[in-house]
């Protein structure tokens, strides 16, 4: 269904920031009838912009209903955007545009529901997880938000269906009246610092995720990190009801071996669930269960969508066999945490790590550094992460590309040093790359190559 051209008119929105999020949302506003304005500091963008038709010039405050910005641009740290600054004076709303489609479905008159997923790792599988767990199970289902489409950009959806939205820190700074009915954090470790000052700052920013729940609503928090358990004893106090999962402390839904259980017993045996494998997996397939039985989906289904879920790009993303070894593509884990979990899954490794890398570096990974035979690493920050590895007695070399990593892990590979070429970086990707995805399809691309007898 589509939205009526009225629901936003008489209201002037100021969109800045015309990429993924930006673009789609000025589109969807001028469809709801709104005045829109358009900026970006980009030249180019704003051409392509004013070619759509969009009046594109700075935004004036006065009469702006509000101002949605970019995730990616701050408003308040590290220095906020002389935009956004201008509209906090001026005491214009600052939103996300999930919150825009929160507003615009609820004025359609629908009742449809929607799920939140946020957490530092995990919420893009969890998100595409509960989206297909639901859509088997015949409920009418659009996913979006901080993975794929833009939270505008959706269809309206009527009473019986969901939305599932990944919610990313800087766009839960930015909703006020957005109330998820499910909701789940999965985990905290630090990520984002500049933007949200310090760990305190972090975690408040992922809390919102559960603001304004009320008694007929769910809150599922994992446990399986200190700053976590803080938040579910705190939201043990709360109105919503709380659910509590794990991948391995003892908590409402968690694991007893391969499978995933809840109080009254197992769900779905995750062996059967090719795309999900590790540890971690179990904690997102829990949360997925407990919003999924929330919803209404009976545990049948959900052991059934388990099993059928195919996975996501650039998540420890099988991509070929080259002479007997396995290329993984794990580029999304663009922190420590994340490529932990990447890490233990595999008895013997050779791994290709590096780009940017977060506060902490490598250090939290010392304890899977047994596993690795053989480190590449590349982009700026390789030699912060050689000098963590060469403390620890760690085979590493600096080879600066990914073409030169991808081509010497092969050539490593076939001499038996390991079975199993992991790119699971620990770095973000901006330094060589415009982001984790285009760093993993060129992975693919190189593991394609060689595969064809082509030169990495």
């Amino acid at each position: 269904m589509k939205f009526a051209p009225d629901i936003f008119r008489g209201q002037a929105y100021a969109v800045v920031g015309l990429g993924r999020n930006g673009l789609p949302a000025a589109r969807a506003l001028t469809t709801m009838g709104a005045d829109v304005t358009v900026w970006d500091d980009s030249a180019t963008a704003r051409e392509a912009a004013a070619h759509e038709g969009f009046v594109v010039r700075e935004p004036v405050m006065a009469g702006l209903t509000a101002l949605v910005l970019s995730p990616g641009i701050p408003h308040l740290l590290p220095k906020p955007h002389p935009i956004a600054a201008a509209a906090r004076a001026a005491g214009v709303p600052i939103l996300s545009d999930a919150e825009l489609l929160y507003r615009a479905v609820r004025a359609s008159g629908s009742k449809a529901r929607f799920a939140g997923i946020t957490g530092t790792n995990g919420k893009s599988t969890t998100t595409a997880l509960l989206a297909h767990i639901l859509d088997q199970a015949g409920i009418p289902v659009e996913a979006g938000g901080n993975l794929g489409t833009a939270s505008l950009a959706l269809p309206l959806l009527a009473d019986n269906g969901v939305y599932v939205l990944e919610m990313s820190s800087y766009m839960l700074e930015r909703i006020t009246t957005l109330k998820f009915d499910v909701a789940v954090m999965l985990n905290l470790s630090p990520d984002h610092i500049d933007r949200h000052g310090d760990m305190a700052g972090y975690a408040a920013a992922k809390r919102q995720i559960f603001a304004r729940q009320g008694p007929g609503d769910l809150a599922v928090i994992g446990i399986d990190d200190a700053l976590s358990r803080a938040m579910a004893e705190s939201l043990s106090r709360g109105a919503a009801r709380r659910v509590t999962v794990s991948s391995g402390q003892d908590a409402d839904l968690g694991s007893a071996g391969t499978w995933v259980k809840d109080r009254n017993g197992p769900i779905a045996d995750l062996a059967t669930a090719k795309a999900l494998p590790g540890a971690h997996n179990m904690q997102n397939a829990a949360a997925a269960s407990a919003m999924a039985l929330a919803l209404g989906v009976s545990r049948e289904a959900i052991a059934a969508g388990l099993a059928t879920y195919p996975g996501l790009p650039h998540r420890q993303e099988l991509v070929g066999y080259v002479a007997g070894v396995t290329f993984i593509n794990d580029s999304k884990a663009t922190n420590a945490d994340s490529t932990a979990w990447a890490l233990g899954c595999y008895d013997r490794v050779i791994w290709i790590a590096g780009g940017m890398a977060k506060e902490g570096g490598i250090e939290p990974l010392i304890p899977f550094f047994p596993r690795v035979a053989l480190a590449l690493l590349i982009g700026r920050d390789a030699p912060i992460l050689a000098a963590t590895l060469a403390a620890h007695g760690v085979p590493h070399r600096s080879v600066e590309t990914l073409e030169n990593a991808t081509r010497e892990a092969a050539e490593a590979g076939r001499t038996g040093l390991a079975p199993v070429v992991l790119l699971s970086p620990a770095c973000a990707s901006w330094d060589q790359f415009t982001g984790f995805d285009q760093r993993g399809d060129r992975f693919r691309a190189l593991v394609g190559e060689l595969a064809e007898g082509r030169t990495a």
